[in-house]
């Protein structure tokens, strides 16, 4: 190899003492300054094939992580909490300790499924908890209501679930017909404050052809306080054997049927009630 000014026409012999200086220990900065070799691309030819001694290498922090990973791997921890200890990604604790064996599972299947469901358990009671406080305090709040108040959520009740007059059938009279026992209280106590007696009241069940029917009657007759024997005779709904029902057991009691007998003006004051409860809450408008 030849130079303008000859500084490396022997570069076997500039190598040699490149290596033997390398070999010594040397940096590459060290045997520069030795040398007076200024052309990187020189120096690195000189040096080619010499590996730097090891006080030159820097340390790096991604080679302890991936010991500690490995570690923590031999310790049984799974990626997860591997993770969490280290702070590194999943994917490179992945290739650190793909070659290690997998930790035994901490818990046979039937121990980890009986966890779980403990952790769901602990899950719904704490959250049938919040729910039965946030409806106890809404419960609290209502307070006795004043007549306009049961007036007023008679007539929204009622418009809702009751059956309602149509210029194309004249049906203007109050007939009512729910499954809820609270419902129908409320219902009954709001017919009171019309002054519905209960001799103008005709009850029917309507229920399931496969329920109890007595069962149901003896329910709502004890609900309502009407006799049994006053109640009208129950319908009977068909089963159809292409569904499945739901509503079955000792909690099913059907529907109760209640029909106000002499009730054409009382419907019309409860049809211009609830108008006027629309007009009330679009003044606005």
């Amino acid at each position: 190899m030849t130079h303008a000014n000859g500084k490396y026409a022997d570069f076997e012999g500039l190598r040699e003492k490149a290596v033997a200086l390398r070999r010594e220990g040397l940096s590459r900065r060290q045997i520069r300054d030795r040398l007076h070799v200024d052309n990187n691309d020189i120096l690195h030819r000189l040096l080619e094939g010499e590996p730097a001694p090891e006080w030159t290498k820097r340390p790096r922090a991604r080679d302890d992580l991936r010991a500690k990973a490995r570690e923590l791997r031999l310790q049984g921890m799974t990626y997860d909490q591997i993770q969490v200890e280290l702070g590194c990604s999943k994917s490179s604790i992945s290739l650190w300790v793909r070659d290690l064996p997998k930790p035994k599972p901490r818990y046979t299947e039937e121990e980890r499924l009986a966890l779980m469901n403990a952790g769901l358990a602990r899950l719904r009671a704490g959250q049938d908890q919040e729910r039965m406080e946030t409806q106890r305090i809404a419960r609290e709040s209502m307070g006795e209501l004043s007549d306009r108040e049961l007036f007023i959520a008679g007539v929204t009740l009622y418009w809702a679930e009751g059956m309602k007059d149509k210029p194309y059938s004249r049906r203007e009279s109050l007939l009512f017909i729910n499954s809820d026992p609270n419902v129908i209280k409320v219902y009954l106590n709001w017919l009171a404050l019309l002054g519905v007696t209960r001799e103008r009241l005709h009850l029917r069940v309507s229920i399931h052809e496969s329920a109890d029917v007595t069962q149901a009657e003896d329910f709502w007759s004890d609900l309502t306080k009407v006799p049994r024997v006053d109640f009208m005779e129950a319908t009977l709904k068909k089963h159809n054997p292409k569904t499945t029902r739901k509503n079955t057991g000792e909690a099913y009691h059907g529907c109760l049927v209640i029909y106000v007998t002499k009730s054409a003006e009382l419907y019309r004051r409860v049809e211009g009630a609830w108008y006027g409860i629309v007009l009330g809450v679009n003044r606005a408008d």
